[in-house]
């Protein structure tokens, strides 16, 4: 017991440590960098939606679950609006609504005049809730991230908020990352309540699968 309490320690100070050292280069960045990476992800990821969510006989229009980007996030605090012109009708968009207790909620997002300051500056959608659940009908996750390791392991910014959600959703959706460049990393520490994800985007590698995951529709 005195061992797994002290590499759960050693391990939370390995990402205070990380994500000072990750938070500052993101701050260093300059605007046109920004700006360069947002479009560079932005345009990778609607050409990802395009291809895999298309509607077919047999299938219904698609949930998307992401976020509005804050500061220095990659994908830009135009995002939501992005995404929603890369789907298809009929497609729902879902934005989180951070809870008292850090779990996320969901709403559907209808366009930047519905969008209200929420708390730790996030920016989130002003309809009706739809409950921590509703992120297990989406087939595509979007999700914010610090880093990402090469199997998938995710650093985020300490809340758990990501984490509680993401143990909601199916083995099978796909659940991806927004980075910078340089943010995709060998190793990552982890503890056992964090999640991995499948694949990550980032400026220069476009789409990045985790070590064994194949995408299929």
């Amino acid at each position: 017991m005195a061992d797994f309490a002290l590499e759960a320690e050693r391990s939370r100070s390995e990402k205070l440590a990380l994500r000072r050292q990750l938070l500052q280069a993101r701050g260093s960045l300059t605007d046109e960098a920004r700006r360069r990476a947002a479009v560079a992800v932005q345009t990778e990821l609607m050409s990802l939606v395009r291809r895999e969510l298309t509607p077919t006989p047999r299938r219904e229009p698609p949930t998307v679950t992401a976020y509005v980007p804050m500061g220095a996030e990659p994908g830009g605090p135009d995002l939501p609006e992005q995404i929603v012109r890369a789907l298809p009708d009929g497609a729902l968009l879902l934005l989180p609504v951070l809870l008292d207790d850090g779990d996320l909620d969901w709403a559907r997002y209808t366009g930047p005049d519905s969008l209200l300051p929420g708390p730790r500056g996030l920016r989130e959608p002003a309809g009706p809730r739809l409950g921590v659940t509703a992120v297990t009908t989406a087939d595509l996750v979007v999700v914010p991230a610090l880093a990402v390791d090469r199997a998938g392991r995710r650093l985020g910014r300490g809340g758990g908020s990501y984490d509680r959600a993401l143990t909601r959703v199916s083995a099978a959706t796909w659940t991806v990352a927004l980075l910078h460049d340089g943010e995709v990393l060998d190793a990552v520490p982890s503890e056992p309540h964090d999640r991995r994800v499948r694949a990550v985007i980032n400026p220069s590698g476009g789409l990045i699968l985790s070590a064994g995951a194949e995408w299929t529709k």
